[in-house]
């Protein structure tokens, strides 16, 4: 584990073993973070935090543009290493690993133009506001999107001067932990960044400690309550992006072609394993047989397979135990009614080599009752349920009656539609005629059970820094409230 600028093994010496889901084989071994080690990192980050603070922010941004450019040049390793770790195709995690650089440039850049503002107030007043550093930030992130997820809250805290505790997912650290490395290269003094490894008890003591003044999560639901609650003795700040059951809406008049794109490529990427999956796809009843007979033979096109193959499209699922999970949202499904359209099997005839057991094929269902259980619940898998709807007011019902609200989909050609509907919808982030679009100037963040916060641009420097406010009289006369029978003021 990286603490201090240094790497460093567990208090105890335990350690826990780190998987290639495509095989079941050990990749690693690494180690196990106790309360104890949580104590020595946050001490690390908190004694590092003065002069990271303090240092001049186009020197902090300078830093991060340097390893900026080192995670340009490592975005082939990085995408084997991310590949190897969670079971994504290459073709995704090398894609994605060509993007992370863009979140340390745009904080690099927008380090030195934090700004405060000037408020206009009653008197003979100058009033100005300056935005500091939260302090030490904990960040615990998934395995889904390892280094992209963690490096959205990385870069803006340490733009804006925060120093910074991450904890990766034990089911996929490597590329974080990589990260850690090129942060030394890149010359991050020490401290100032730290990676830990460890159980769901390493982040619940990062949650815990008094000396940690942020906790961010990229998480399930379950998980989010979890660390508010471990976080409230602390009244720490906390940014929450949690799960998600995003509504893909196709209207009778869309491009049914680009709408058929989006679908799969919202239902599928990742192998559904997305905050964002497009699982629930709303198809205008007018539309939807043609529709899902073309969908149905489309799907099966997508190559399974080896997840480090260039051809392979979709890879294992994180554990044998999340395939498991999501073949039973399939037949719980089946039993409540919908309809079995395609897929809900593991894969026949893999590659030599593979552990079946973690492999499942891309499934779409029919289903009628968009408040059943596989139209409610995050499946986190493979699996996309196709729900008929009658009128643009439908839809939206559909669409909005749900706990999450992180992204939605829209597919139509009428612009005052697509903006309608859009204003209607509860969801953080939406997408018109495309899908899973990101930037590092966009906010991301969702609605109800899919948290609260915002990463990304502007919105993620307020949630990294704290505002002063700052009064300063101009008038000479000084306070006369006691001396005074008509005073002036009260406040």
């Amino acid at each position: 584990m990286l603490i201090g600028g240094r790497w460093v093994a567990s208090a105890s010496g335990a350690t826990f073993p780190d998987r290639d889901p495509s095989t079941g084989a050990v990749i690693t071994t690494l180690p196990e973070a106790s309360a104890a080690d949580v104590d020595a990192v946050v001490r690390a980050a908190s004694d590092a935090l003065d002069s990271w603070a303090h240092r001049d922010a186009s020197e902090r941004g300078r830093l991060l543009n340097r390893l900026a450019d080192l995670l340009e040049l490592e975005q082939d390793y990085i995408g084997r290493l991310e590949s190897s770790d969670n079971g994504r195709p290459f073709r995704e995690t090398h894609a994605q690993a060509g993007i992370v650089a863009k979140w340390y440039r745009y904080f690099a850049g927008m380090a030195d133009k934090i700004e405060g503002e000037t408020i206009p107030v009653d008197g003979p007043y100058l009033n100005y506001t300056r935005r500091v550093p939260v302090g030490v930030c904990g960040a615990l992130t998934p395995w889904n999107h390892p280094l992209l997820i963690a490096s959205k809250k990385i870069a803006p805290a340490l733009a804006c001067g925060n120093t910074v505790v991450v904890k990766p997912s034990e089911l996929a650290p490597l590329s974080v932990l990589e990260l850690g490395r090129l942060a030394i290269e890149a010359g991050l003094p020490p401290g100032v960044l730290n990676v830990i490894t460890g159980q769901r008890s390493a982040g619940e003591a990062l949650a815990r400690s008094p000396h940690v003044a942020r906790i961010d999560l990229t998480g399930s639901t379950a998980t989010g309550i979890a660390v508010v609650k471990a976080s409230a003795d602390t009244l720490k700040r906390t940014g929450l992006e949690l799960g998600g059951k995003a509504a893909n809406i196709v209207f009778e008049d869309a491009d049914l072609d680009r709408s058929l794109r989006g679908a799969m490529f919202a239902g599928f990427i990742a192998q559904g394993q997305s905050c964002v999956a497009g699982s629930r796809l709303l198809i205008q009843r007018s539309v939807v047989e043609g529709f899902s007979k073309r969908l149905a033979a489309k799907i099966p096109k997508i190559r399974v397979g080896d997840p480090l193959l260039p051809a392979t499209q979709m890879g294992p699922l994180i554990t044998p135990a999340a395939a498991q999970r999501v073949d039973g949202f399939v037949k719980a499904a089946l039993n409540d009614g919908s309809r079995l359209l395609l897929g809900g099997t593991p894969p026949r005839n893999l590659d030599a080599g593979l552990s079946p057991d973690g492999f499942y094929n891309p499934t779409l269902l029919w289903t009628e009752d968009p408040e059943s259980k596989i139209a409610q619940e995050e499946v986190f898998g493979p699996v996309v349920s196709l729900i008929p709807f009658d009128t643009e007011a439908d839809a939206v019902a559909i669409a909005n009656n749900i706990k999450f609200g992180l992204g939605a989909s829209i597919w139509t050609r009428d612009v005052t539609r697509a903006h309608r509907v859009a204003e209607a919808l509860r969801a953080g982030v939406i997408w018109i005629n495309d899908y899973h679009r990101i930037d590092p100037a966009s906010p991301w963040g969702g609605f109800g059970f899919s948290g609260y916060g915002r990463e990304n641009g502007y919105e993620a420097v307020r949630m990294f820094t704290e505002v002063k406010s700052v009064w300063v009289p101009l008038a000479e006369q000084p306070m006369n409230w006691y001396e005074s029978e008509a005073p002036e003021r009260l406040n």
